[in-house]
């Protein structure tokens, strides 16, 4: 099934890099069903290739999903702001979608940084029937500082990580010497031979659509399984 968007704006409270910012709706799903936020990565944006990849296979399943830029994105910087901007942002979308969709359980996670800023949001005390975490991003790529767990203990809604078994943000062992300080519903899908952008090798003999279309089932298996309506 091919989903094409519906583009809408969406005002970002200041300060911000622009007063408002592009959003993306992926819908195919019943009128009562989970509406997902995911968010995107650093460096990148609502189109890209991957991102809205994935964001229309997990629509494809029969769930209402939201993209959008966070506002150095929109602005047309690669680098991402800082934290707490990035936090302001997430919750004016969630907002809106909760505006646009009243009554919906709502799940917000993203992917890599989009993910953890979800997370973040969630251990705050934002209101969540889950998070979908798609390429967690454990370490830093620079190897700078420890693992972002700190906040995992806050978490209280289920929690689905998705990533590649050549993912190298996402380590196995990090993981297992830090998976106890999650004390809600936790579930692990690994993606064979993908990494951190969900690419897999020639080798592998699978398209990027095939890899969506499994990162989608994930998501809405672990839906129907664990997520409860906030």
């Amino acid at each position: 099934m091919t989903i094409d968007p519906t583009s809408h704006r969406i005002p970002l409270a200041p300060p911000q890099s622009v007063v408002d910012t592009s959003a993306e709706v992926f819908a195919a799903g019943p009128p009562d069903g989970h509406v997902i936020v995911l968010a995107h990565g650093a460096g990148s944006r609502l189109d890209h290739h991957v991102h809205r990849g994935v964001a229309a296979a997990v629509a494809a399943t029969g769930h209402v999903v939201v993209t959008f830029n966070f506002g150095y994105a929109e602005a047309g910087r690669r680098s991402p702001d800082a934290t707490g901007r990035l936090l302001t942002a997430y919750r004016d979308v969630l907002g809106w979608v909760r505006d646009a969709y009243p009554g919906r359980p709502l799940v917000a996670g993203g992917r890599s940084m989009g993910g953890r800023m979800a997370s973040l949001l969630s251990a705050q005390g934002e209101p969540l029937a889950g998070l979908a975490l798609l390429n967690y991003p454990l370490v830093a790529s620079a190897g700078r500082g420890g693992p972002r767990v700190d906040h995992w203990p806050d978490l209280a809604v289920p929690v689905l990580f998705v990533h590649g078994s050549r993912d190298r943000l996402f380590p196995d062992d990090v993981f297992a010497a830090h998976r106890a300080r999650l004390t809600v519903p936790v579930a692990v899908h690994v993606v064979d031979d993908a990494d951190h952008v969900f690419a897999v090798p020639r080798r592998a003999g699978r398209t990027p659509a095939e890899v969506y279309a499994e990162v989608a089932g994930a998501v809405d298996r672990w839906l129907a399984d664990a997520v409860v309506a906030a």
